[in-house]
């Protein structure tokens, strides 16, 4: 006889329950410990750090920035997704791989690639004889990641797009409404998850961006927080900076959440969803095409060929040392991050998929929560709880894997429980009634089914790991090198030629990883 698998928190085995506490305590501990830390100040202390006018300037910039790009990735998101699923253009297929291609370029190599195409001696000038003002500050840190972050909408808006049953529109065109009210008033209500969803990833990320501000020379909390803390002026000030982070990013959750409840989408009816209509653009084709080349121009092939063009520029030979130490150091912490994220996604999911509960759901969300903390308050927490409990791995490599695989836990989960969803636990339930002990069954019938969701979750982890900047810089050895960092610290110079190979290196390492989840999530796009 079959044996169905038990609810109840008594009924999760010991190893399942034990790797699954251990990833929680180990995104919770270092930030009760940042608390800890930030209230050590007395009372009037605390007053004049939370309430200082530096504080509340900060704040404003914060907000502004993840307002505006937020507002800019939107405008060139939507119409980007309605144009390469809904019009009558040519070249969709090309057109969506130029829309998602810029994931491969982070937020800092975006903005090395803007300040090293501009100015008196950038690409444009030298090339073109072309001179363009120098970005910076706000409008500089907008530009930057705005190109960046664009795709991470873009696919949400796209895959929403694809999946709205074609009867709704119609059904509002038969009482003879125009196309224009069609869409605001019977499309864009259906797009409302897709625009919260994509747009909580893209403030997430704009909250916890050190790179981008930091060569842009714009003051947010994170970058206030890098440089209270590397100064080493006051570091119960950069606790209660990351804490203001941490905040935030509560907050966004939350009014994320309210946006979210109640809204029902889903078809009433059981008929079968027919294609989409392509609509004809005519006259407004030339301008469609103008701002699908505009955008693959800005967002790519301007910063590809700033890269190329300070890479072919370079007076010495190229520093193959260099590139060598920097690619090895990356790998040498990405790879393993992303192994284990992988292990302990598969108990984290499986938890949640088998033995639904309200634990099971704590549990994950624990997992988002360190994936939704801005890299730098997270690096901050881990570096007073090392210092307090573990001294002897501080700025160790292994500290930094450890960072590396509960930040990015959240990325590993989602393949795998997709996976988990798919594989009939029937199957492992019977492997059970043959005798085999649970632990042995799970291995020899489920585990085989989820080898595309692990693969995936590492190539997540992976591809995330190898372009990550503020955990690294905070936590790494000294002397530790990594191809972000190396990018980071040349540009911050104005050395462009040296950071080049660099960023060249991020760029092709990140953009064989893209294209191949492109190809295996193709029929999402």
């Amino acid at each position: 006889m079959i044996k169905p698998f038990r609810k109840g928190i008594s009924a999760i085995p010991w190893y399942i329950l034990l790797p699954v506490i251990l990833a929680g305590t180990g995104v919770l501990a270092p930030l009760i410990y940042l608390l800890v830390r930030a209230f050590e100040a007395d009372a009037e202390a605390l007053g004049a750090i939370v309430f200082r006018w530096r504080t509340f300037t900060l704040f404003l910039n914060t907000i502004a920035l993840t307002a505006g790009v937020l507002a800019t990735t939107t405008v060139l998101a939507l119409p980007l997704a309605w144009l390469t699923t809904r019009s009558d253009i040519r070249g969709k297929k090309l057109f969506t791989l130029l829309g998602v291609l810029p994931l491969a370029i982070p937020g800092y190599v975006m903005a090395y690639a803007l300040l090293g195409m501009s100015g008196p001696y950038g690409t444009f000038a030298e090339l073109f004889g072309i001179t363009i003002p120098r970005p910076g500050g706000y409008w500089g840190s907008l530009l930057a990641l705005t190109l960046y972050l664009t795709p991470y909408l873009f696919i949400n808006l796209r895959s929403a797009l694809l999946g709205i049953d074609p009867a709704l529109e119609e059904t509002a065109q038969s009482f003879g409404y125009k196309p224009r009210v069609v869409f605001f008033n019977t499309v864009l209500p259906q797009l409302k998850p897709a625009l919260y969803s994509g747009g909580l990833l893209v403030s997430l990320h704009v909250l916890g961006d050190f790179g981008a501000v930091s060569l842009m020379r714009f003051e947010t909390f994170s970058y206030a927080l890098f440089l209270q803390y590397t100064a080493a002026f006051d570091r119960i000030y950069a606790a209660w900076l990351a804490i203001f982070l941490i905040l935030m990013t509560v907050s966004l959750l939350f009014v994320d959440a309210r946006l979210l409840r109640g809204i029902r989408l889903s078809r009433s009816g059981r008929g079968a969803i027919r294609h989409q209509r392509i609509v004809s653009l005519g006259s407004w084709k030339l301008p469609a095409y103008v701002f699908l080349c505009g955008l693959s121009f800005a967002s790519l092939i301007a910063p590809l060929g700033t890269i190329l063009f300070w890479f072919l520029s370079q007076t010495d030979a190229i520093n193959l040392a260099g590139l060598r130490s920097a690619l090895t150091g990356s790998l040498s912490v990405s790879f393993p991050s992303a192994v284990l994220a992988a292990l302990l996604a598969i108990p984290l999911a499986y938890l949640g998929v088998r033995y639904p509960s309200t634990i099971s759901r704590a549990f994950e969300r624990v997992a988002y929560v360190g994936y939704a903390i801005p890299p730098l308050a997270f690096a901050l927490s881990l570096i007073f709880f090392t210092l307090q409990a573990a001294p002897f791995l501080y700025q160790t490599l292994i500290i930094l894997i450890y960072a590396y695989t509960l930040h990015y836990l959240a990325e590993a989960m989602g393949p795998i429980r997709s996976a988990l969803y798919q594989a009939p636990p029937q199957v492992e339930e019977a492997a059970r009634s043959f005798g085999y002990h649970p632990f042995v069954a799970f291995f020899k019938a489920t585990l085989p089914l989820l080898r595309k969701g692990i693969i995936a979750s590492m190539a997540f982890v992976f591809l995330s790991a190898m372009k990550e900047l503020p955990l690294t810089f905070l936590l790494s050895p000294i002397g530790f090198e990594t191809l972000a960092l190396n990018v980071w610290s040349y540009t911050i110079e104005a050395m462009f030629a040296d950071a080049a190979q660099y960023a060249l290196g991020i760029v092709v390492v990140s953009g064989v990883f893209v294209f191949l989840l492109l190809k295996q999530e193709r029929a999402g796009l």
